[in-house]
Parts: C-alpha cells; sequence; structure tokens
C-alpha cells in the first residue's frame, strides 16, 4: 500500500533516466523488428487502396455467414481477396465481400449467380466499384498532413520549451508511427482509410503526454544552473516520476474503451469493421505512453548534457556531494552527529555507540 500511495503522490524514485541505455536497447529491437516486417510481410491493403469491386449482402433475416458466403463467391469463379466482413446487427446486418475488378458485364450477372448459390434474391446484393486512385490521394493527403502536423509540433515544442524537447518529442512521435505500423503488419489487419485516420489519431495522444512531462521538466531544472543541488538528469528523472501517475491514469482512461472494440467488439462479437481502427488506437496508445516516459525524456537528457554548462553543473554537484560524504564521515570517525548541508543529501546515520555532544549553553 505505501508503495501505491508513493506511486500517487508522485513521490516514487524510479530511475527511468539512469536506465535509458536498456529502453534505447528495448525500442532498437521492436523497431527493426516492425522494419523487417515492412519488407517482407508488407501490408494488406484494403479495396480502397488497391481498387476492386465490392458486394454489400444484405443478410438480416437469413443464415448467411461470411464463410458460406465466400465459398459461393468461390463456386461461381470471383474468390473474395480477403475474407468477408460482417457489418452491423440485427435488421441491419451485411457481409460485405472484396473481388479483384470486374466488368461491368460481370458486375450485373455475379451478383445473380451468387444469389442462386445462397438461395437468396438477387436485389439482397449491392455492386460498388472502388479505383486505386482513391486510395492513393488519400495516402497522400495524409503523408502531408503528418508533414505539417510535425513542423507545427517541432515549432511549438521549440517556443515553448527548448529545441532539444522538440527533438526528443518527433523522436518519439516516429517511434510511435513505426510501433503501429509495425504491429499491424505482423498481425496482417486490412489497412483501410481506418487505418490511417487512427494512426493520424495516436500522435495527438502521444504528444499530450509527452508535453505534460515536458513541462514539470522545465519546471525541476528552472535556475538549476545557478546551483549545485541536482543534475538535469536528476530533475528529469524526478520529473518523470512526478508524472508517472498521471500518465497511467491517462492512458488507462484511454485504454480500456479502445480494448472493448478490439476485444469485445472485434474479438467476441466479430464486428470485423471495427477491428481496423481498433488495433491501430490500442497499439498507439500504448506506444505513446511508453515513449513519452522512456524516451522523449531520456533523449532530452543526453541532448542537454553534453552541452559545457551541463556538464560543469555534474561537476559541482557531485564536487558538492564528495565533500559532503568526506565531512560525515570524518565526523563519524569523531563520534560527532552531523547535520547535512542543503544539497539534497541524505541525513547521515549516527555512530552506533557513539556519545552526542551536549550543546553549551
Amino acid at each position: 500500500m505505501s508503495r501505491f500511495t508513493s506511486l500517487y503522490r508522485g513521490e516514487t524514485n524510479i530511475g527511468f533516466i539512469a536506465s535509458r541505455r536498456r529502453w534505447y536497447a528495448a525500442s532498437g529491437v521492436i523497431v527493426l523488428i516492425c522494419v523487417l516486417s515492412f519488407i517482407f510481410r508488407g501490408f494488406d491493403y484494403g479495396i480502397e487502396f488497391k481498387g476492386g469491386t465490392s458486394f454489400t449482402i444484405n443478410s438480416a433475416g437469413t443464415s448467411l455467414t461470411a464463410t458460406s458466403v465466400s465459398d459461393a463467391f468461390s463456386a461461381v469463379g470471383h474468390a473474395p481477396q480477403d475474407a468477408p466482413q460482417v457489418a452491423g446487427t440485427g435488421s441491419s446486418q451485411t457481409i460485405i465481400v472484396d473481388t479483384p475488378t470486374l466488368s461491368a458485364t460481370l458486375q450485373g450477372s455475379v451478383p445473380k449467380a451468387v444469389a442462386q448459390k445462397l438461395n437468396i434474391s438477387s436485389d439482397k446484393i449491392s455492386v460498388d466499384s472502388v479505383g486505386s486512385d482513391w486510395g492513393h490521394d488519400t495516402t497522400v493527403k495524409a503523408l502531408e498532413g503528418l508533414i505539417i502536423f510535425l513542423v507545427v509540433v517541432s515549432i511549438y515544442i521549440s517556443l515553448r520549451f527548448q529545441w532539444r524537447m522538440a527533438v526528443g518529442g518527433i523522436i518519439a512521435l516516429l517511434h510511435d508511427i513505426v510501433v503501429a505500423a509495425g504491429i499491424y503488419s505482423l498481425v496482417g489487419f486490412e489497412v483501410s482509410p481506418s487505418t490511417i485516420v487512427g494512426l493520424l489519431t495516436i500522435l495527438g495522444f502521444s504528444l499530450y503526454d509527452t508535453v505534460v512531462v515536458y513541462d514539470k521538466v522545465g519546471e525541476n531544472a528552472k535556475d538549476i544552473l545557478a546551483g549545485s543541488r541536482m543534475t538535469f538528469s536528476e530533475a528529469a528523472n524526478k520529473a518523470v516520476n512526478q508524472t508517472l501517475m498521471r500518465s497511467i491514469n491517462t492512458s488507462l482512461i484511454a485504454l480500456l474503451p479502445v480494448a472493448g472494440l478490439l476485444f469485445v467488439g472485434a474479438g467476441i462479437l466479430g464486428v470485423g469493421t471495427i477491428k481496423d481502427l481498433a488495433l491501430i488506437l490500442f497499439v498507439g496508445l500504448l506506444s505513446g505512453a511508453y515513449s513519452s516516459l522512456f524516451l522523449a525524456t531520456p533523449i532530452v537528457v543526453d541532448l542537454t548534457e553534453r552541452e559545457s554548462q551541463y556538464k560543469a553543473l555534474t561537476r559541482r554537484v557531485l564536487a558538492k556531494r564528495a565533500d559532503e560524504a568526506k565531512r560525515v564521515e570524518e565526523a563519524e570517525l569523531a563520534g560527532v552527529a552531523v547535520a547535512p548541508q542543503r544539497s539534497g543529501a541524505p541525513a547521515p546515520a549516527p555512530k552506533v555507540g557513539a556519545r552526542p555532544q551536549r550543546r553549551k549553553r
């Protein structure tokens, strides 16, 4: 319970910054796996990106399943590109089947042949033809929006905080994009417009969490160069610990409804049309929470402590603590209880068996 209380009050002392090499290595391995998946597995693009013909079957009040519909299309010589998706429930339930692009003649004959195989009226099947240009245009616009977003964010963070924090924030954002897309590639979910929307959505969450930590870092490091009580890395580590509970709460609140969409809606209820958005949001929210704590701030520390003024600060702090430790050790040998100087160092433990000196009046 005491640990939970310390976490709730922001009084934990977890070494996020001291262990940053581990986090870099772990993130590097994850990113490498994602990149290899891009190269060797690629993505399963939806009909909006590769073009084709889409059939929507009104399955309300029937015993049709995704499997039976897929078998019917295969039987007439036009196998679906991917597994059919079930959308809606009850009277609005439909089954969506995507096939390669069909000619106008086939778009008229295939529904009749499939309806005969399924023993339903051909009026229950509607046909739409989708060109690949739409998906290409959407992707280009998404990339343009992403570039503009990164530029604006970099300028804002540089003006609000410092350029080093902008670098850390952008690296964390790129990490989240690569990880989210990599998991998507590994799982093999279909890339749809919902995927692009979800990918852009997670950037805002990741940035929000990072800026919250940055704000606390700036507060702890204010006028730090004028003193010698703590190093910049210690001030940053303290900031991460102080905002840890807030990051956990924010992540849980955001993840719970998304987890409901992914595991209950898509997994249990089988609503396939929402799994694209749910997966990218779930992975992106997790990755965003991770990067704001374990990547963004440690990168800022590495960039900051390379500067001469912060190197000098570290030397002053270590020298002062060395002097304090030496003073305490000498006092312990003499059997004198010594109050620590105001340097942030812990109070020395009294020597066992030593008699405290009486103060003269």
